[in-house]
This record gives structure tokens, sequence and C-alpha cells, in this order.
């Protein structure tokens, strides 16, 4: 796996980042792999439908025919690297983009918390006697009511 830059993850949860190091590693592409693309098959613009530059491809099949892509492929298999990388760059500030833009933040629920009936000092849930004054603390469930 590549070494992504931190900026991408910075302010995830781990549960954030992994989704985001799996979609990345989705996402990604090979800077080798758009190199021989470029070299081999560019008279047929492989290179440009493997970074998703779809209308560059399409000019490159119309025009296969007059050899200018195959001269413009060898050209470009050298710029290949620095594209694919742009193209990363590109996909992983997406994929942060969204991670953190879609989710909900996660915070503790607060504790519950109890007050006394006598004094209306707080006590633990669970007390059976009020820390402050010493009244008995009876606990009452509510009823819940069935909608009709």
């Amino acid at each position: 796996m590549q070494i992504i830059d931190p900026l991408y993850t910075t302010g995830m949860t781990d549960q954030q980042r992994g989704w985001f190091y799996a979609e990345y590693e989705r996402a990604h592409k090979d800077e080798v792999i758009g190199f021989l693309l470029a070299l081999i098959l560019g008279d047929f613009g492989a290179h440009h439908f493997y970074l998703r530059r779809d209308t560059a491809g399409v000019l490159y099949l119309i025009f296969f025919w007059t050899g200018i892509p195959a001269i413009l492929g060898f050209i470009e298999c050298f710029f290949m690297p620095g594209r694919v990388r742009q193209y990363n760059a590109a996909q992983a500030a997406y994929i942060s983009h969204e991670i953190l833009a879609h989710s909900i933040p996660y915070t503790e629920p607060a504790p519950a918390v109890s007050l006394c009936p006598s004094c209306h000092s707080s006590i633990e849930p669970s007390a059976s006697f009020c820390t402050h004054c010493g009244a008995a603390i009876t606990h009452t469930q509510l009823s819940t009511q069935s909608a009709i």
C-alpha cells in the first residue's frame, strides 16, 4: 500500500480512517501501469481511459489511424507518473471530504442524573439515600403507554 499524506486523515476517528484507507485502496491508480499503457497502448488512448479522462481517450480512438496519437502517447508516457500522482491526490481529497462531510461526530452519552426530591441535589441513579440530606430515595419506573 502506498503511503498517503496524513493531511487527508486529520480529524478522523479510527473507524473513519479505516474506511478512508479501504476506499483509497480501491480508487487509487498505479504509476507503472499508467506508464506502460501510455507506452504500449498510447495510440488508442488507453492511458487516458485509465485516469478516467474519457474525452481525451475517445479523441485518441477517433484519430488513431493517423499515427499522431501514437507519437503523443510516447511523449505522454514520461508525464504519466506525475498525472497518476495528481489523480491519486484528487481521489484522496475527494474520499476524505466525503467521509468527513457525511459523518456524524460521535459524542458520549451524558450520564443520567437524578435529583433528590427533598433537597434537589444531584444523586447517583442507583442510590437509596441522598448523600446531602440523608432522605430515602424511592425509584419509580416510568410507565409507558401503548400507542393507540
